[in-house]
């Protein structure tokens, strides 16, 4: 990130990192398979056989119970039409509750999906007991809740609980929440559109940002699980432990460079996104994640060029079940993105307790990565520098023309001028003039002293080259062969004594 840093120091407003979007899965481990269940029914509530209507009896009531929590609280539950986001679809409602300050559940979307879930079916061959039900896991397409909450401490969150045996939950929240509300509590100004744009203590932002922690998150979880996933009576609780625990489903970790908004970073992406394509291979691509690469690499192991619905360019490396992500957002951003699909790829446990660890390792790699992008944009990129000099400008009250860099006239006089300025030193127009016709075999009738003296007043009307290192003052008619071409020359190469013009090699 260093480099990167020091190459767009002057265009850069601040950098931050943060974790972005977290998908975590929820699970009662003494319900998760098949023997768990059995001793539940049997031995704790005296249920024999396990049937399927005996195991759909608590899914029954628990949805009876989400319907009566919907209606005492005056929570709609709908489904969005076909093809509409979710999220669009509940934004609001979400709105109305920021507006009003207040917390909980706000929408409540039915889906039937795919989970997993356990069967009663009977033994294929005969038995000795006529009771006896073989319990099964599989996966089958049930119904599932999307509770849509706004929470004080990680702010909005959705949460989507299984309605059958084991209840699996999901939770999806994003870091960007929590680091919004904990700077509003803290006085801490700033300026929020999918990243922090702008904010008075850059300082206090990426602390806040390495504040999130797994027992924040763990917190949290428990209470809204306690509140809204199926109950279970105290009876249950001592007889078996009912504990919930979580894992990392999915988790995503960004660092954003801010950039000053009349930067050109759409130019910048697409060249970075451009020249990254064609550099990264497979040991580059292995660095970058930490990785060896060897025969029994399971997963993908190359980059791709996209581009979103929004027109812009993305830039993704797979490696394993690692995805990198380069894009730029809202015309001001960078953002260098890592999204991690297998807690086993980076050598952790999904455990949400490997939270800590997960981030300082995101945080190396999206370094190395911000790294390998500032070499691909550590060079000229494509501003409209040429077209520029071809417009008109004013110079005081006169209109001069624009430089046309294909112009015969104007080649010839920068090619002199590029060849002697390292020893120029205040040279006559007169001079200059003779260069030009002694290199390029000129007649004075061809190539006239008065129309290097427009085509030099050109030069300096645009600032030749786009810079103030040289400078050509406009020679004036009245000082006749007595005007001089000023030009900064290399101190080094600075002439001492007034010699012959050097005269370049001839153009071809």
């Amino acid at each position: 990130m260093e480099t990167f840093v020091k190459l767009f120091e002057r265009f850069l407003v601040f950098v931050y990192h943060c974790f972005e979007r977290i998908v975590i899965q929820g699970y009662l481990p003494l319900l998760s398979r098949s023997e768990h269940i059995v001793y539940f029914f049997r031995n704790v509530h005296g249920i024999y056989p396990i049937t399927p209507q005996a195991l759909a009896k608590r899914t029954l009531e628990y949805r009876a119970w989400v319907e009566a929590y919907a209606g005492n609280h005056k929570i709609p539950i709908k489904s969005p039409e076909p093809g509409e986001s979710k999220e669009e679809f509940v934004r609001p409602h979400l709105l109305r509750m920021e507006r009003q300050n207040q917390h909980g559940v706000y929408f409540i979307i039915p889906s039937m999906e795919m989970s997993r879930t356990f069967c009663s079916l009977p033994p294929r061959y005969p038995t000795d007991d006529p009771d006896y039900r073989i319990i099964r896991s599989r996966r089958s397409r049930h119904l599932h809740y999307y509770f849509y909450l706004r929470d004080p401490v990680l702010g909005p969150l959705a949460m989507c609980i299984s309605t059958y045996l084991p209840f699996q939950s999901t939770y999806y929240l994003n870091g960007h929440h929590f680091i919004e509300i904990e700077l509003r509590r803290q006085g801490v100004t700033f300026r929020k559109d999918d990243a922090f744009l702008s904010t008075s203590d850059p300082t206090a932002l990426q602390a806040t940002a390495d504040k999130l922690s797994a027992a924040i998150i763990e917190k949290r979880l428990n209470y809204w699980s306690w509140l809204l996933c199926p109950k279970f009576s105290e009876k249950d609780r001592k007889a078996v432990d009912l504990h919930r625990d979580y894992s990392i489903n999915q988790i995503e970790y960004c660092r954003n460079f801010i950039f000053k908004r009349h930067f050109p970073i759409h130019k910048i992406c697409e060249h970075s996104c451009e020249m990254g394509l064609f550099r990264l291979a497979a040991d580059k691509v292995a660095y970058i994640f930490g990785v060896r690469v060897t025969k029994r690499l399971r997963g993908k192991l190359h980059s791709v060029l996209e581009k979103l619905d929004h027109g812009h360019q993305v830039m993704r490396i797979y490696c394993k079940n690692l995805v990198g992500r380069v894009y730029e957002k809202c015309s001001t951003f960078l953002r260098v993105e890592v999204c991690v699909n297998r807690m086993k790829d980076l050598g952790l446990n999904k455990g949400i307790q490997n939270l800590e660890c997960l981030r300082r390792k995101l945080v190396a790699i999206t370094d190395r990565f911000a790294d390998f992008e500032a070499q691909s944009l550590n060079v000229h990129v494509d501003f409209p520098l040429f077209q520029r000099m071809a417009l008109p400008v004013l110079s005081g009250k006169t209109k001069v023309a624009g430089i046309k860099i294909h112009d015969t006239r104007m080649m010839r006089l920068m090619e002199v001028l590029l060849h002697g300025g390292a020893q120029l030193d205040g040279w006559r127009s007169a001079d200059i003039h003779q260069a030009i016709l002694t290199t390029f075999g000129l007649s004075a009738t061809a190539y006239t002293l008065t129309q290097l003296r427009y085509d030099m007043r050109k030069m300096k009307a645009h600032g030749p080259a786009g810079t103030r290192r040289t400078r050509l003052p406009l020679p004036s008619h009245r000082q006749g062969n007595q005007s001089r071409a000023h030009v900064h020359p290399l101190p080094q190469a600075r002439m001492r004594a007034a010699g012959q013009f050097p005269v370049p090699s001839p153009a071809r």
